[in-house]
């Protein structure tokens, strides 16, 4: 069958009592669009005007309860948990035979909060789209955002279709079908490492490593470490998508740790010691707090150096106090791992710019997180430093000089040139 043949079935998911109109619209805008739509109602007070697919009382029990146990489980936000967790099996369990090649829910808040656990069910590389209320809000956590997740916002949608709503629907609709029918699935020929950074002003060891790791058999992604990125990094860490991580750009957690919105969560740096995946750590960044460069300034670090890097993001260096701190954070996490642990730790700078002549040089603050690291390492990790700098091309050669140790060893898959 070739492609434009091929229709892909699209699990559509939503209130059917509340939202019948709009579900109806999107399961034919999928038809038209060349898919099949399977409507899976997750209401719990009606049943929608239309037959569904999968009824509440499916959900229900894809979660071992009945529909009358989750009316009567308390509260609205008891029931659509319970909703959630019927729904995220039904879903899962459709595509493990077979039965979708997608996803897109429909929602305000409430619709949102279940189909974020939908999305988070399926793993990489199925397309997962959630037309929201909501979407791109800050009451979205970065860590319940699937790392391929879509979302677009349902403007002017609350109540009724009208046609800005149906115009945002159809193109929902169509992007789904589109990514189910053309979509190119990640490819697993061969072991892929998985490696944290910045932009290559600040941070530049990927421009070493990644031509050197492709000639040894592996595949390279490399996450943007500003939030999301590290948030897509430990979802598939979490899934055991890596062979191993090069997780040298931790600077999300001193961003989390400090209470700033450039956040990818509590569980940075934490899911592939869970998983058990080799992980070589080492502090790039880790200086730096991240913010809105739009916004206004942390107060506590008002007379704390200070970069924009476009009108977006900007930073601020944190004390020599601070980065103790910081140092203590990072050493409890890899204490927490089950996994094979190195830290490498460069005495001569974590980022471009703390070089001597740079905005950031601040030699008593390193010194002070030098320090504190030698302290905070626990004895589960492999620890080496080098007397250079982050950026140069000894760090990158001790770095493969692990990798491969752990590969002759057995502890890490060896790659597939």
């Amino acid at each position: 069958m070739s492609q434009r043949e091929h229709k892909p079935r699209i699990a559509v998911i939503g209130t059917g009592d509340t939202k019948s109109e709009e579900l109806i619209f999107m399961a034919e805008t999928i038809a038209k669009a060349g898919g099949q739509a399977l409507l899976i109602d997750v209401s719990v007070l009606g049943d929608p005007p239309y037959t569904p697919d999968f009824s509440r009382r499916d959900v229900a029990a894809a979660a071992g309860v009945t529909i009358q146990d989750i009316i009567d489980s308390g509260d609205e936000n008891s029931s659509m948990a319970l909703m959630a967790k019927g729904a995220c099996s039904l879903v899962r369990a459709l595509y493990d035979e077979g039965r979708i090649e997608g996803m897109i829910a429909l929602g305000g808040s409430m619709g949102t909060d279940l189909a974020l656990d939908v999305a988070s069910s399926l793993p990489l590389g199925i397309p997962k789209f959630v037309v929201s209320t909501i979407a791109y809000s800050h009451l979205l956590p970065p860590e319940r955002i699937a790392p391929d997740l879509m979302m677009i916002l349902w403007a002017g949608g609350l109540y009724g279709l009208n046609g800005i709503c149906s115009s945002v629907l159809s193109q929902a609709c169509g992007a789904v079908v589109g990514a189910a029918r053309h979509g190119t699935r990640p490819n697993a020929d061969r072991p892929l490492i998985g490696m944290t950074s910045l932009g290559s002003s600040c941070l530049k060891y990927m421009k070493h490593l990644k031509p050197e790791l492709e000639r040894r058999g592996y595949d390279v992604a490399v996450f943007h470490a500003t939030g999301m990125g590290g948030r897509a990094f430990e979802a598939i860490a979490a899934q055991k998508g890596f062979a191993a991580v090069f997780d040298f750009c931790i600077q999300e957690v001193s961003n989390h740790h400090n209470g700033t919105v450039v956040t990818s969560g509590p569980d940075r740096m934490e899911n592939a010691g869970r998983a058990g995946i080799p992980q070589i750590i080492a502090p790039g960044a880790i200086d730096m707090v991240d913010f809105q460069a739009w916004g206004p300034r942390l107060e506590r670090f008002a007379e704390r150096p200070f970069h924009a890097h476009n009108r977006l993001i900007a930073s601020i260096t944190t004390d020599p106090q601070g980065r103790r701190e910081i140092a203590g954070v990072i050493g409890e996490k890899i204490r927490a791992s089950a996994s094979p642990v190195a830290f490498i730790l460069p005495l001569g700078g974590v980022q471009e710019w703390d070089q001597e002549g740079e905005p950031l040089h601040d030699p008593e603050a390193l010194d002070a997180f030098i320090d504190a690291m030698r302290r905070a390492i626990p004895s589960n990790a492999r620890y080496e430093e080098i007397d250079a700098h982050i950026n140069s091309a000894e760090f990158a050669a001790k770095a493969l000089e692990i990798l491969d140790a752990w590969a002759s060893q057995g502890l890490v898959e060896k790659g597939r040139p």
